[in-house]
C-alpha cells in the first residue's frame, strides 16, 4: 500500500539566502574580482539541491530512450548520470518515480560534465507541485540528517 503524499510547507530560502549573503560579504572583504566571479558562477543556483538517487528515463528525439540514475534534484531541475551523450540544448522528456508517484516532465539539457547532465524543468506548474513537495520533504530529511553529524 502506497503511503499518501503529505504537504509540508517549509521554506529553506531564508537559510540559503543567509548563507549566500555571508559568502558574498566574505568575498567582498577579500577582492572585488572574486565577488564578480562568485555572482556569475554557473554553479550558483537560485534553488537548493537535494541528494536524490533514483532511476530515470530520458526520451530524446536525437538519442532515443536513455536510462540513467539521478544524482540530485531542485525545484527547477534535476541532475543525472547517463551512459550515452545527450545534446546540450535539447528539450527531452524525463520519467522518474518520486515518493508521491510517477513524474513525467519536459526539461532542457542545460549542461554536461563527463557523464553527468543537468536538466532544467520547462513544464507547467501542475507537474512541478509534486517536485516542490519532494524537495521540501528532502530539505527536512537532509537537514535533520546533517544535525546528527
Amino acid at each position: 500500500m502506497e503511503k499518501p503524499c503529505e504537504i509540508t510547507v517549509v521554506s529553506v530560502a531564508p537559510v540559503v539566502q543567509e548563507i549566500n549573503e555571508w559568502r558574498r560579504s566574505e568575498l567582498e572583504g577579500e577582492d572585488q574580482c572574486l565577488v564578480a566571479s562568485f555572482r556569475t558562477m554557473p554553479d550558483a543556483r537560485c534553488q537548493p539541491r537535494f541528494k536524490l538517487e533514483l532511476d530515470i528515463t530520458v526520451n530524446s528525439r536525437t538519442c532515443g530512450v536513455l536510462k540513467g540514475r539521478s544524482v540530485d534534484i531542485s525545484e527547477s531541475g534535476i541532475a543525472a548520470m547517463l551512459p550515452i551523450e545527450a545534446p546540450v540544448g535539447e528539450v527531452v522528456e524525463l520519467n522518474f518515480q518520486l515518493p508521491c508517484g510517477p513524474v513525467t516532465v519536459h526539461a532542457m539539457v542545460r549542461q554536461k560534465n563527463a557523464f553527468r547532465y543537468g536538466f532544467e524543468f520547462v513544464d507547467s506548474d501542475s507537474v512541478h507541485e509534486s517536485i516542490r513537495r519532494t524537495c521540501r520533504d528532502l530539505a527536512i530529511d537532509q537537514s535533520l540528517t546533517l544535525a546528527y553529524f
